[in-house]
């Protein structure tokens, strides 16, 4: 093959675009309704400002202080009759103090656990994978359950202000929910700016109302209503507070009004959505969002008991909206500011439905990456976020609405259980961290956490009991299943595991050599190993293996577990970005450019783990065939898919290799897109004599030349060969390959990373390349 200009070589040119697949009408409607994908590496841009973060992931307690104090007196009145609002005071002062004394334990989990912490990781850490798994439970009925009553108490507002929508209620909560859920699946920075202006529209018109009512109470201008309306609760009788069934009532009530503190634990959960530094701006924003939470619940009690607000059988008008009538009176700025209370309210508990969004999709995908839930719910979607976890989230909260009718006081039955297990857990498990430890000021840390926990354990108790018969049987009894459920799925991915593990028998396998073959690598274990095996039976000129990066720390593991799999030292790895997430875009330029010499074919090696059964297909996503379609339609390239029976090993039967299936079809080429990739702009500062930076497409061969772009691929070399390192970089106008001699590494390089270089422009099999350049990196 000719190799230079001396022997009649074709000129040397830099690396250019490649067709791209023509995008199905799934993906088209998708980009319709979400809009453009977002690329991998503006991760770290999607994190949230403190301004914002407090009205994604504050919303809910916040929201919760708009029905708290009414289901304090739904479980009052009945029983006490106006000697309900003399009990009102008290039970919120009780309220109050265990708000205070959990948000104190959270911001010691937020401090320890700097990026990420809530619940399940207190109890994994320090208790173990039992009880981070009731955890989990917990805090997944919880955010269900939120979403679905902080949505009907949201509708139940704006029927405050027009009952005449009454009859609408169910197919109105089932829209919120599903433009929740359409709003989230856009993006978390957009869903942050979104929700941010309702908590702080709704903070501001109730201090007003607040302000207005102290001004009014002191100049004896508060008005009382009348407890006898039509359609309020019937009074009950008062009696004495000492007797077995007004204990009982009391405790039901308090429970009631627990529902005020659900949501706390959501900054913990959600510290890695915060901008750096994490864990203080998330310390900040609890401080703020437990401060508001207090005023408003005192506020609105105060009021309530003072006016005698009572509540009505058909949840309409609330309480709050009660006492923002009486305030604000029934001159024209009253009526005006009404309407604006009650649309903040209504836009608060929406708001407050929303951090649901924000704290799920966190919470499963640490349960999903411990693997007790399907893998799937880890995946990022199409605007970064875990929109596999959203859905889920969405369609249980859509059933939960279903089955009651999208009421608040059948779903308080549901409620705060599940935050308060959290509650406890967290905070019992932060209490033996600070024993172990014994860090400075650990006493303090101790007693603070082991209250939190006690008095948290007390309150789930009363839960328990006291709302038995409403509903919560029906969390006590789905709680452990759910449990032995997610530890049966964890059991199963330990074996499929251990299914895989590559042993010293297996690493070696014989080297063959004929025509070009190329392995994609997604795990390094025996499923890979007997693909490479089969490779060399098929007397390859070369073999390589290709990593699509998808996950910086999952490519490092692959990296290191290649480098030290003896079975593969001869085989060179290349790690390929992609940050669009297409597997079967990268996967067909790579096989394009593989084959832009008329006389190589390539065949392409895809290992299959086969999985049976509906647990198979629940447990692991099916990719092999989605790459192998497209590839095949390639010319001179062949996909081949290598099942790899992993039930097989799991029942002891023997090992079989299945025979290859080969996926063939004809390819319609569409227009090049790669070189006008967004992705590919930098809008950092990339060095102080940018001014002499070359477009990578302008270069010349046997020139000095010095261009940056970002690193789109990167080839070490095999280990029983001499050690060279290849880099690919992109800038707008094409692509070229820096070589680099004596090293198969580069601290600091990753793929995505911007890289500037200058050297001598050289040529290799046609293509430019600048061997040993001297470089920079910046990532």
């Amino acid at each position: 093959m000719a190799k230079s200009w001396t022997d009649g070589a074709p000129t040397p040119k830099a690396l250019q675009d490649h067709a791209h697949l023509r995008d199905p009408f799934s993906y088209r409607l998708k980009k319709f309704l979400l809009g453009n994908p977002l690329n991998r590496h503006t991760l770290g841009h999607q994190r949230l400002k403190k301004r914002y973060a407090l009205g994604v992931l504050s919303s809910d307690p916040i929201s919760s202080s708009a029905y708290g104090t009414e289901q304090i007196l739904v479980g009052l009145i009945p029983f006490f009759g106006i000697m309900a609002f003399s009990l009102l005071m008290p039970m919120t002062g009780v309220v109050l103090v265990i708000l205070t004394i959990i948000t104190l334990s959270y911001r010691n989990v937020i401090s320890t656990y700097v990026h990420f912490g809530g619940a399940y990781i207190v109890a994994r850490e320090n208790f173990g994978r039992v009880t981070a798994q009731i955890a989990a439970v917990a805090l997944i009925i919880d955010y269900i359950v939120t979403l679905a009553i902080q949505s009907a108490a949201g509708v139940a507002a704006i029927m405050s202000a027009f009952p005449e929508i009454s009859a609408y209620k169910l197919p109105m909560v089932i829209g919120i929910i599903l433009f929740l859920a359409y709003g989230n699946l856009r993006g978390v920075k957009e869903a942050g700016k979104l929700f941010a202006l309702p908590t702080y529209l709704f903070v501001f018109s109730m201090f007003t109302v607040f302000g207005i009512g102290i001004y009014r109470d002191l100049n004896g201008s508060l008005p009382v209503l009348d407890p006898n309306q039509p359609g309020t609760l019937p009074l009950g009788e008062e009696q004495g507070l000492l007797t077995m069934a007004a204990i009982f009532i009391l405790l039901r009530a308090f429970a009631n009004g627990g529902s005020s503190l659900t949501g706390l634990e959501a900054i913990s959960d959600g510290v890695g959505l915060f901008e750096k530094p994490e864990y203080k701006n998330a310390r900040r924003t609890l401080l703020v969002m437990a401060t508001l939470l207090g005023s408003l619940v005192l506020g609105v009690s105060y009021f309530a008991h003072k006016i005698y607000a009572m509540p009505y059988e058909d949840e309409s008008p609330t309480v709050i909206s009660q006492v923002a009538q009486a305030i604000l009176g029934d001159g024209q700025f009253g009526q005006i500011f009404f309407l604006v209370v009650q649309a903040a309210t209504m836009l608060i508990l929406f708001a407050g439905a929303n951090t649901t969004f924000s704290a799920f999709p966190i919470v499963v995908n640490y349960a999903a990456q411990d693997g007790y839930l399907p893998r799937w719910l880890t995946k990022r979607g199409h605007k970064l976020n875990f929109s596999n976890g959203i859905l889920v989230l969405s369609g249980s909260a859509l059933v939960l609405v279903f089955i009651t009718g999208a009421s608040v006081s059948f779903l308080v039955a549901f409620y705060a259980l599940g935050v308060f297990t959290a509650f406890t857990i967290s905070g019992l498990g932060m209490a033996k961290k600070n024993y172990v430890d014994r860090e400075a000021h650990w006493r303090v840390k101790f007693i603070i956490n082991g209250l939190a926990g006690l008095v948290a354990l007390v309150v789930v108790t009363i839960f328990a009991i006291v709302k038995f018969t409403q509903g919560a049987w029906f969390v006590l009894l789905v709680s452990p299943i759910l449990v032995v459920l997610f530890l049966r799925l964890h059991n199963r991915y330990e074996e499929e595991e251990l299914a895989l593990k590559v042993n010293e028998e297996q690493e070696r396998v014989t080297s063959i050599s004929r025509h070009d073959v190329t392995v994609l690598v997604d795990s390094v274990d025996i499923a890979t190993v007997g693909t490479v095996r089969y490779a060399r039976s098929l007397n390859p000129r070369s073999i390589h293996a290709v990593h699509f990066v998808l996950d910086d720390l999952k490519a490092e593991q692959i990296k290191k577990q290649w480098m030290s799999n003896h079975g593969v030292d001869d085989v060179p790895i290349e790690f390929i970005d992609c940050p669009d997430r297409r597997l079967p875009n990268a996967a067909v330029d790579y096989a394009i450019r593989a084959t832009q010499k008329p006389d190589v074919e390539l065949t392409l090696l895809l290992p299959r783990r086969a999985y049976r059964g509906f647990l198979g297909r629940l447990l692991h996503d099916q990719t092999a065939e989605a790459i192998a379609r497209p590839i095949s339609q390639l010319p001179r390239v062949v996909a081949t898919i290598v099942p790899f029976d992993i039930d097989k090993i799991i029942s002891g039967h023997h090992q079989t290799q299945h025979a290859p299936e080969v996926v063939a079809e004809e390819l319609k080429p569409v227009v090049p897109q790669r070189a006008q990739s967004n992705w590919l702009q930098s809008t950092n500062e990339i060095s102080h004599y940018e001014e002499k930076v070359t477009p990578i497409g302008k270069i010349s061969w046997r020139k000095r030349a010095h261009v940056t772009g970002h690193v789109t691929a990167i080839r070490p070399a095999a280990m029983d060969s001499a050690p060279t390192l290849e880099v690919e970089i992109w800038d707008e106008t094409g692509g070229v390959t820096l070589q680099f001699l004596g090293r198969r590494e580069i601290a600091g390089l990753e793929v995505g990373s911007v890289m500037i270089a200058e050297g001598m422009v050289g040529e290799q099999n046609g293509a430019l390349t600048i061997l040993n350049p001297s470089y920079e990196i910046r990532v």
